[in-house]
């Protein structure tokens, strides 16, 4: 799945079938504290968004990222066994909470590396902006397009509260979001209303 260290990716699932996957609040905190067991000591968690029927993670791949490990006759590398946890996990949680059976997520999570894309003057985008820094003000979006917030900062399971210091950073790590992305800490606020071209979007998955 990740086989290249220094890679920005946007990963992303969905509900089998489109279905939700997560059914109160506290599902949302569940999945969050999965997500810090088993993908938080492996990579660098730039920014993540949690919806009602999907998800949405920017990840950034580093040495313990990589690395492989033995599972049986397989080799897997550590992000994916920790993916692999994460949802299984959480699945079989929600699935004895809500007395179902069968998968809870569309059978592969989507992995779309955004290194090395350029873009040039788009709309409302200034030249320079690259693909990576469009999915980390998307992810943090999605409520707001979604029509469940008329506020990014309203949505409590997003990322967006830790980089307006309203909330500590915790699974998020905000110095190398901002090495990466190098987006205005002055300006965040406004720059993460800025529209993003549909065109742009798609490259995004």
């Amino acid at each position: 799945m990740i086989e290249d260290i220094y890679t920005v990716f946007h990963l992303y699932n969905r509900g089998n079938n489109k279905q939700p996957i997560f059914f109160k609040p506290e599902n949302y905190r569940f999945f969050l504290k999965k997500v810090k067991k088993y993908l938080y000591p492996i990579c660098d968690i730039l920014a993540y968004c949690l919806m009602p029927n999907h998800f949405h993670f920017l990840i950034h791949a580093n040495e313990k990222t990589v690395e492989k490990r033995k599972i049986g006759e397989y080799q897997r590398t550590a992000f994916s066994e920790g993916l692999r946890s994460l949802l299984s996990s959480y699945a079989q949680a929600i699935n004895k909470q809500e007395g179902r059976t069968g998968s809870l997520f569309q059978q592969n999570s989507k992995m779309k590396p955004l290194n090395d894309i350029y873009w040039g003057k788009v709309n409302s985008f200034e030249e320079g902006l690259d693909y990576a820094e469009a999915c980390f003000h998307y992810i943090h979006q999605n409520p707001l397009r979604s029509g469940f917030t008329r506020k990014l900062e309203d949505w409590e399971f997003s990322s967006f509260r830790n980089y307006t210091g309203h909330r500590e950073p915790g699974i998020i790590n905000t110095t190398v979001a901002h090495e990466i992305i190098q987006f205005d800490k002055d300006d965040f606020y406004n720059q993460s209303y800025l529209v993003i071209p549909d065109a742009v979007i798609e490259k995004l998955f």
